[in-house]
């Protein structure tokens, strides 16, 4: 843990193919942060890392003494630690339905992930589905400029990530109530800090 210690900037270890690590940077965009990104596709991890996150696992970020090895909980920090722009609302009530939207989009959305690592079948049955409940959730996006709210929020930092995936993932939203995800999409996507959040890998996606 000494050599991040030493860092003179926080220290984010991230993979560039992971929505989870993409969210985090794309928090680091937002907020205009210097941070040093070590892209641990292209070289080998530090002798420290292991110590960082005893699991091999990113996003990792190291900031100071703390270190933080959960996408959630990296983005909360920073949004925390460096407010502005603010990435949550400030009033309880609309902070809770936020908290709320991100839980949702977690559990259901990033909670089948790990399915398209696995069989075809199983592969198969996990496109279905992601495609089916974001097509089902139209009416949420057309609803308000952002998420579920009129303002950019981690929320739409974790959908954002997750929906720049979806060729990966082998998924076209078509048919009914996919115009206004597209628009969404758009609207995100657009944003310069979107853009500098991506790495060659991602933007190959959609290249």
């Amino acid at each position: 843990m000494a050599t991040v210690n030493r860092r003179s900037v926080m220290t984010l270890f991230t993979s560039p193919d992971s929505p989870d690590c993409h969210r985090t940077r794309i928090v680091l965009a937002e907020k205009e942060l210097t941070a040093e990104i070590i892209d641990l596709s292209e070289q080998e991890p530090p002798e420290d890392f292991h110590d960082l996150s005893p699991e091999g696992t990113v996003p990792v970020l190291a900031d100071r003494d703390l270190v933080l090895t959960n996408a959630r909980v990296i983005m909360e920090y920073l949004d925390e630690r460096f407010p502005h722009p603010p990435l949550m609302p400030v009033d309880p009530v609309s902070r809770a339905k936020v908290r709320t939207a991100l839980y949702r989009i977690e559990k259901d959305w990033y909670g089948l992930l790990p399915e398209f690592e696995r069989g075809e079948k199983t592969v198969a049955r996990a496109r279905k589905q992601l495609k089916e409940e974001l097509l089902s959730a139209a009416p949420i996006f057309s609803a308000m400029p952002f998420f579920m709210s009129e303002e950019f929020s981690l929320a739409d930092v974790t959908l954002a990530a997750l929906l720049w995936y979806l060729p990966k993932y082998g998924i076209e939203l078509t048919g009914p109530g996919a115009k206004p995800i597209q628009d969404y999409m758009d609207r995100v996507f657009s944003r310069p800090t979107f853009q500098a959040s991506l790495t060659e890998v991602e933007r190959e996606m959609r290249g």
